[in-house]
């Protein structure tokens, strides 16, 4: 049986991660769970994934967590960064990641179900959540702490200080949410109060086969 095939829950570096895709000897996983709550950006202005604050921490304070052993594993893997595909945004520069967010056409297209036609199909009156209905969106479910909680991509929103993110049922929030204050302020964590975004780092793993 192979350990590593799509769906299968792998440890890695402390972690329990989800495989999402297969290369060969690669793998493309993700956190099965939230791992921290963090803001986008440590300041309210316009930023991009390149820029943002939370890819700094993930590619420096969280990435030197790991292992030598474990870093030898991570694969170094150049990201593009499209735009919002709704509001026209700009997704900013490549970039070359170690730890990194999933795009919207990751979650909406490839990795959790197939709902291309309904992000590239944009509905008259459909202006902050892609697709309430959507049959996939209880595959993007996630917690934090044994609670549903919602998490950060790294695609732009409507605007350069909103990010987007998967709502607490799977939805996505393609409008986006504050980079650095959640607009959700009557929305807080139970087990510790906080109302910031869930971070579920995903990164390409070189297997032990």
């Amino acid at each position: 049986m192979d350990e590593y095939k799509i769906g299968s829950i792998i440890s890695f570096g402390g972690y329990n991660w989800r495989v999402l895709d297969r290369q060969k000897d690669t793998a493309l996983i993700i956190t099965e769970e939230i791992v921290e709550l963090r803001a986008y950006h440590d300041v309210y202005k316009d930023t991009t994934w390149a820029d943002c604050e939370l890819r700094k921490y993930l590619n420096g304070e969280f990435y030197d967590k790991f292992s030598e052993t474990d870093k030898s594993k991570i694969i170094s893997v150049l990201n593009k960064n499209p735009g919002n595909p709704w509001y026209g945004t700009k997704g900013g520069k490549d970039t070359k990641d170690n730890i990194f967010l999933l795009s919207i056409e990751d979650v909406v297209c490839k990795y959790f179900g197939d709902s291309s036609k309904k992000l590239q199909n944009r509905g008259k009156n459909q202006k902050y959540w892609f697709q309430r209905k959507d049959e996939n969106n209880s595959k993007r479910i996630s917690i934090f702490d044994g609670y549903i909680w919602w998490w950060w991509l790294r695609s732009p929103g409507r605007v350069n200080v909103k990010a987007v993110y998967v709502h607490g049922d799977g939805n996505i929030g393609i409008q986006g949410n504050n980079i650095f204050l959640c607009n959700i302020t009557s929305v807080f964590h139970p087990s510790n109060g906080d109302n910031r975004g869930g971070v579920r780092p995903a990164l390409w793993l070189k297997l032990d086969l």
